[in-house]
């Protein structure tokens, strides 16, 4: 016998859209260093978004040869990427970054500043020269790319950015790094105070916090708190998480798409803590 369907439903189903499908997103930081097989939090936020949710990734580097090298990766699993090089702590390079992707596309739909570095020391050991690059690659490239953004977006009447920030910037994680914290906690105001500016404007800013990531960065992380030693650094950041491991891009990349995506429509000014809980735990 026949079965019968309710009225206007097929037995086969189109496929759902994908939430990012034709978006234009606007990637700082897509390349990485260390560990080239693995996936940094930039160039997993530009996969996800890309292969998994069909978003055109313009993005940029300091280094053209790591940005390129996720581009490769992004379009062997059929991901749309453009890489350019540019430093996000320079006006005269930004302004030619989001020049170059309105050229390309003539729409910038999401903004994901993914920029960051941490230098070891408290004020009395850093100089200034090292706690104003922390300034500058931290907090600077948020204002510089904010600048040149947000008006394409208020004039399109739509857009969202994210900020990738991270826990150092809610409190003290382990390691002598106040101009990393400073700047991270500075970044994550910087974006509430931003979106109640603009969220009459269908402009929504959002800050992703991940906590301690396993990333190429860890061996970067290694060399500078850890004299070297990669099995230690690894081994102790484990230790440190309530979960009793790190996360990895992937978790921050999901939790950035969930937030420039239609799903997150209603959200603006908030924060999306990525960190297996240790920030809920007392030190």
């Amino acid at each position: 016998m026949a079965v019968a369907h309710p009225r206007g439903l097929s037995t086969h189903s189109a496929p759902k859209p994908r939430d990012l499908e034709g978006k234009v997103v606007l990637l700082t930081g897509i390349g990485q260093i260390g560990d080239l097989t693995m996936w940094g939090n930039g160039a997993a936020i530009a996969k996800v978004t890309a292969c998994e949710h069909g978003a055109h990734v313009f993005g940029c580097d300091i280094n053209l040869e790591a940005a390129q090298h996720s581009k490769r990766r992004l379009e062997a699993e059929n991901g749309c990427c453009d890489v350019v090089e540019a430093d996000v702590t320079s006006a005269a390079s930004v302004k030619q970054l989001v020049a170059a992707c309105m050229e390309k596309y003539g729409r910038i739909d999401a903004l994901v500043n993914n920029v960051g570095r941490s230098e070891p020391g408290g004020p009395a050991e850093l100089t200034e020269e090292s706690w104003d690059r922390q300034m500058a690659i931290n907090l600077k490239s948020i204002y510089l790319t904010c600048h040149e953004v947000l008006p394409i977006m208020e004039a399109q009447k739509s857009g969202s950015i994210v900020n990738i920030s991270s826990i150092a910037g809610l409190r003290y994680i382990g390691k002598p790094q106040v101009g990393y914290a400073a700047a991270k906690a500075a970044m994550t105001q910087f974006s509430k105070t931003t979106a109640v500016l603009y969220a009459d404007k269908g402009v929504r800013i959002n800050t992703v916090i991940p906590g301690l990531m396993h990333t190429p960065l860890v061996e970067y992380l290694a060399d500078k708190y850890a004299g070297g030693d990669i099995d230690l650094m690894v081994k102790t950041r484990n230790a440190q998480v309530p979960m009793g491991r790190m996360g990895d891009g992937f978790d921050v990349a999901h939790a950035a798409a969930f937030l420039m995506s239609d799903k997150a429509k209603y959200i603006t000014g908030a924060e999306i803590v990525v960190d297996g809980g240790i920030t809920c735990r007392t030190p």
